[in-house]
Formats: structure tokens, C-alpha cells, sequence
């Protein structure tokens, strides 16, 4: 069902301040060990179903660091997907609410036990509800870009999905309605790029080269870039970023991505080796030029994992949403 990765390309210098490398690594490091505890639960029963990004870290990361973040459309929105749980945390979330989320429990702060693992809902950042029907984000994004257009400012909207989704007329949807002559909107489009739709390889499917391709076709400003690599992953998202922010018009990213544990619980759920793994290769690096040693990377591994394992524990014994809220969350008041 894998097979070998052909994305390992030549990595940006470590060109960044030592503070923020050790940001990276941190966040990096914290979400691989949520995105593990999660794969553990699931196995041990504490769950039923399980969909994440371990692999994705690199680009995830980066990119919920660099949103302004905030409430309202002077801020950034996000129609994320379920590989996110990186940008989330880098947002400033803690990790309990994704393993609530994973036992269903009524304390699970983004679908109050009603949704599967990985599908946030957070409005204090202008996080749009994650859906299990894949891409839909890309039809939804222009709605919130438009307003932002209309109040001013600098936020823009940021719409996340995958290669495979592209397939679907969403994807196309969002190219038409972000780049109207008439009204262009301050919209990042990304494609995380894993080379699989499930089971099915993303060569036996793409005619185009690149799904970036197909932005430049709507005139879209658009990159493939390595999201293997943390650095050039923050600095093309930070020029990206920028430009959306100036000009107030779209602009494409399709970032090369590894999938490390499959598709989802569904495929089982077990660790791919011959995946390019984006923290491996960083760790590598910062431990070259003398960042962080071995053993300070292992220690922080170790502390997290410790405590997402306690997380974990405390979460077992929480309640089960009761049978009377059952109306709750489908609109905006009580039945």
C-alpha cells in the first residue's frame, strides 16, 4: 500500500533566529507526541476512530505561528482539514482538548463528543469547523475572505486541504470565486501534497505535474515547496503570507508532504518507514550546527510524552455526553 518517497530535496539552511528554531522544534516535537497518544488510544479502545498529520509537522507548525490570530475578521480565518492538530497547537491550544475529542467526551472543547479526532472548531481564532466530507473548506473559504475584503484591514483566510481533494469541485469552486477581476480576495489556498488519496497513489490520478499548476491557470501567484522542511515551510508561508496581507489577493501553496502512520485508523494506523520524517531530519540538523544535543531532543520527547500519557489518564474517567444534550450544538439554541 506505501511506497518509497521521492521528496527528499536539498533543506534551507538553518537560517532562522536560534529562539524561534527551538519554537519550531518544540511545537514539532509536541505534536508528534499528541499525534502518537492519540494512535494509542484509539488501539487501547480510548477511541474509535483516528485521523491525524504525524509527518505534516514541519508545515503545519509554521503555519499556525505565523497567523494572526484572534477573533473576527480583523484577524485570520482558518477552514482547516483533519491533518492540523500541529497548526492548532502552535495557535496556542493545549493538548488534552484533541485527546477529549478522541474519547468523545462531553468535556471535548470543539464537538462536545460528537465528532471524530482531529476535527477542530475554535472560535476564539477564527477556526472553522473541521467536516468529515473532504474539501468542502475550499467552498466555504470565499465567504470569509469576501468579508474580510469588504471590513479592510490585514486578515486574510486561510484554506488547508489535501492532494487527493483536489478531485472535488469545491477545489475548483474556490479558484473561480477567489480571483472574480472584479473582486479578487485575500485568500491563501494550500494543498498539503501526501501523494496518496487514501489508498490510491496520486500519480495514478493527477495529469498535471503539479496541483499548483492548475492555480496559475486562475493567474494565482503559486509554489510546490518542500513542507518536509520546517525552514523554508516559515519562510515561504511567511512571504505568502505577506503578499495575501498587502495585496489583498490570492495566492497558492502546494506543500510536498510525508504521511507516516497511513491514511487513518482505518488502514491501521502503523508507523511507514520508508516516509520521509520531517522531525528525524530536523532533529539531524539542529543537532549538526549545534542547536540542541541528542539528549536535550530526547528528554523533550520524553517530558511530552509523559505528559500527554497523564493527560490521557485524566481524560478516561471524565463523563460521556449525556443522553439530554443530545440537541445541543446543531444550531445556534437549544431544541
Amino acid at each position: 500500500m506505501s511506497r518509497p518517497r521521492l521528496i527528499k530535496e536539498a533543506s534551507a539552511p538553518l537560517q532562522l533566529e536560534k529562539e524561534l528554531l527551538l519554537r519550531i522544534h518544540d511545537l514539532m516535537v509536541k505534536t508528534r507526541a499528541l499525534e502518537e497518544r492519540l494512535i494509542q488510544m484509539y488501539k487501547q479502545g480510548h477511541g474509535y476512530f483516528w485521523i491525524g498529520g504525524p509527518g505534516e509537522e514541519a508545515f503545519n507548525v509554521p503555519l499556525g505561528m505565523l497567523m494572526k490570530k484572534g477573533q473576527g475578521p480583523a484577524y485570520d480565518y482558518l477552514h482547516a482539514h483533519y491533518r492540523q492538530s500541529g497548526t492548532i497547537l502552535a495557535l496556542g491550544e493545549e493538548p488534552i482538548g484533541a485527546l477529549r475529542q478522541m474519547k468523545n467526551t462531553a468535556t471535548d472543547p470543539y464537538s462536545g463528543g460528537r465528532n471524530f479526532a482531529g476535527h477542530f472548531s475554535l472560535r476564539k481564532y477564527n477556526v472553522a469547523p473541521v467536516s468529515s466530507p473532504i474539501e468542502v473548506q475550499y467552498a466555504i473559504a470565499p465567504g470569509t475572505a469576501m468579508m474580510q475584503k469588504r471590513h479592510g484591514g490585514d486578515g486574510i483566510t486561510i484554506v488547508t486541504g489535501g492532494d487527493a481533494g483536489t478531485a472535488e469541485g469545491d477545489f475548483a469552486s474556490c479558484l473561480v470565486w477567489s480571483t472574480r477581476p472584479a473582486n479578487p480576495l485575500p485568500i491563501l489556498i494550500i494543498v498539503t501534497n501526501n501523494k496518496w488519496g487514501i489508498s490510491t497513489a496520486g500519480d495514478e490520478q493527477h495529469g498535471e505535474k503539479h496541483i499548483a499548476d492548475r492555480a496559475r491557470g486562475f493567474g494565482i501567484p503559486a509554489k510546490t515547496i518542500n513542507g518536509n522542511d520546517p525552514i523554508e515551510a516559515y519562510n515561504e508561508l511567511k512571504e505568502a503570507m505577506e503578499y495575501v496581507r498587502k495585496e489583498r489577493k490570492p495566492y497558492f501553496i502546494e506543500a510536498m508532504v510525508s504521511r507516516l502512520y497511513g491514511h487513518s485508523s482505518a488502514s491501521g494506523a502503523n508507523f511507514v518507514g520508508n516516509e520521509v520524517d520531517c522531525l528525524k531530519e530536523f532533529e539531524a540538523r539542529l543537532e549538526q550546527e549545534g542547536v540542541l544535543t541528542r539528549q536535550q531532543m530526547d528528554d523533550l520527547k520524553n517530558r511530552y510524552t509523559e505528559e500527554l500519557a497523564a493527560a490521557a489518564r485524566q481524560v478516561r474517567d471524565e463523563p460521556q455526553p449525556d443522553p439530554d444534550s443530545i440537541w445541543k450544538h446543531i444550531y445556534a439554541e437549544d431544541k
